[in-house]
């Protein structure tokens, strides 16, 4: 697996990722011009640290007590 942002290649073994990555997908629909496209990523967690620090309203962060 890979960082679509930089092109790292993210640590796994045996199919079992060793470092955690930010994964998204979209399947968009009606009113956008990607209408029945499904659109997925991986940034690592640098390149996502560097993409919502760009943001002007940051992501929500809640804090989560059991995994």
């Amino acid at each position: 697996m890979y960082c679509n942002a930089c092109g790292k290649e993210l640590k796994m073994e045996n199919d079992v990722l060793l470092e955690d990555a930010f994964e998204a997908k979209k399947q968009w629909g009606y009113f956008s011009k990607k209408d029945m496209k499904l659109h997925s990523f991986v940034l690592c967690e640098e390149c996502y640290d560097k993409l919502t620090e760009q943001f002007v309203i940051p992501p929500e962060v809640t804090e989560v007590t059991e995994l």
